[in-house]
């Protein structure tokens, strides 16, 4: 048999593998059920891989982590496939200022987000968590859906359970920062990045206000301009304007 006898077989069995399918499609749901390996780069990876795609050619399909390595291939640093995925619970509920999905890990809360739209929702805490296996039980969490509902109704309430905090070592400092402005009060941008003892990263404290995931109880809606003006928030300026408004009234 001819070397391009064997690379047709192989590109025909690859292409009618219904794995390469779920390859092509980026399938989450078969992250943990197969993994390829890429022999034009040397590395293998996630079928949910954001990768370029690879040529059939160059592609071979294994049913572990370990198999994948046997055969000399190396994690892809995008996708990490040899990270363990943990999982996160989720639900969706309703709140005074739209939709509120709450999710939770074995450390806490780990994400609170606004939104109008179910799977808008769901595609944002995907993109936030794309390491994790993600599990919908909107009975488990309705009472972290309420405790977060009720710090929009009694923000003078702080959030009482544990929360995952998820970043880098700055931006956890300007979380920690923005949980000690009280309700009903603000800072500027500038006063945050004094406070952390860093006066000249105001621009910084934006982006990670900007990258916070835990809305109200993280509340980043009291950060606001130098002048007094709101500027931009994850969720919307009108939600913003709403929290401090319901705050001032509090």
């Amino acid at each position: 048999m001819t070397s391009a006898t064997r690379l047709k077989q192989h590109i025909d069995a690859t292409l009618r593998d219904p794995r390469w399918m779920q390859m092509r499609q980026r399938d989450r749901s078969a992250d943990g059920t197969f993994w390829y390996s890429v022999r034009s780069t040397g590395v293998y990876c996630k079928p949910s891989c954001a990768a370029r795609p690879a040529l059939p050619e160059n592609v071979a399909f294994h049913a572990s982590r370990e198999e994948a390595e046997r055969a000399g291939f190396r994690p892809c640093a995008r996708c990490r496939p040899d990270r363990v995925s943990e999982t996160l619970r989720y639900g969706i509920g309703e709140s005074p200022l739209g939709l509120l999905l709450a999710t939770v890990s074995e450390q806490g809360v780990c994400a609170m987000l606004f939104g109008a739209d179910e799977h808008a929702l769901e595609a944002d805490l995907r993109r936030r968590f794309p390491q994790a296996q993600l599990q919908r039980d909107d009975t488990a969490l309705r009472a972290t859906l309420a405790q977060a509902t009720a710090l929009i109704e009694h923000p003078e309430r702080a959030f009482a359970g544990p929360l995952d905090l998820r970043g880098t070592p700055f931006q956890r400092k300007v979380w920690q920062a923005l949980r000690t402005i009280p309700a009903g009060a603000t800072a500027s941008y500038k006063e945050v990045a004094a406070r952390i003892g860093m006066p000249d990263a105001a621009r910084a404290v934006a982006q990670a206000c900007g990258a916070n995931a835990l809305a109200v109880a993280v509340p980043c809606h009291r950060v606001v301009r130098g002048d007094g003006a709101l500027s931009g928030y994850r969720w919307g300026v009108e939600r913003k304007r709403a929290l401090l408004a319901r705050e001032a009234r509090a």
